[in-house]
């Protein structure tokens, strides 16, 4: 843990101690619920702090976490970047969204272990919560670890977001032409890609890149597509 706090403290984020606990909680309960349900391929207390925790948790190269009020994770699998995000930044209100209902079982139950408030989870898909009066074009900020095409990504994610707000995607060091071709599903979504964070994981050869795409006008209303035509047919 130790390790893990210095290089969040390199990024500017300072752990409590009750943090430095409920990070710890957190991997105990992954552990030991990856035992009957697939939730991570990692499960050694370094690595998923630094893969997991601390890879999550990048997005301060890219945003003020302070100045976001509400955030979606979308595909948020067995939690990453949503509750991480939410342990370092308790301030920000939630929802974890996955089409995996034990998946999201899971997150319940780590919610209540970690005794996490104005966090939830969400149980559907992307492309018809995004076109609910209540989630579309919401939140602050969208955010996605989930692999999938950036076009495809970006039809799932940007209905979330409000004009002013951006969604994240978290992606390998070698997206570079996934990230060209996405330009023009990300214009006709009402996006623009801001900005692209290229960095290594501390101590690994691991290389990622953080996709910034700015929500500059609103959504078309017939986007996103029904349920599983954004990834068989990107934009």
């Amino acid at each position: 843990m130790d390790k893990f706090a210095e290089e969040l403290k390199k990024t500017g984020i300072t752990l409590t101690e009750r943090q430095r606990e409920q990070f710890d909680r957190y991997y105990e309960l992954l552990v030991e619920r990856n035992k009957v349900m697939n939730l991570t391929g990692i499960t050694d207390y370094d690595e998923v702090n630094l893969k997991h925790f601390t890879d999550s948790l990048t997005i301060v190269r890219l945003k003020d976490m302070s100045k976001i009020s509400t955030l979606i994770d979308v595909g948020t699998g067995a939690g990453f970047p949503g509750i991480p995000i939410k342990i370092a930044f308790p301030h920000i209100e939630i929802v974890l969204l996955d089409s995996l209902n034990k998946r999201l079982k899971f997150l319940d139950d780590v919610i209540r272990e970690l005794d996490l408030e104005e966090i939830r989870t969400l149980h559907g898909r992307a492309e018809d919560y995004a076109k609910k009066a209540e989630y579309r074009e919401k939140f602050d900020l969208c955010v996605s670890r989930a692999v999938a095409n950036l076009s495809t990504l970006s039809e799932y994610c940007l209905p979330f977001v409000k004009k002013g707000g951006s969604f994240v995607s978290y992606k390998s060091g070698e997206a570079d032409e996934e990230i060209r071709s996405s330009e023009n599903a990300v214009n006709i979504l009402g996006g623009k890609i801001e900005k692209i964070e290229k960095f290594m994981l501390p101590d690994t050869d691991i290389g990622r890149a953080l996709v910034q795409i700015d929500k500059v006008k609103n959504t078309p209303g017939k986007y996103p597509r029904k349920a599983g035509v954004p990834a068989k047919e990107p934009l």
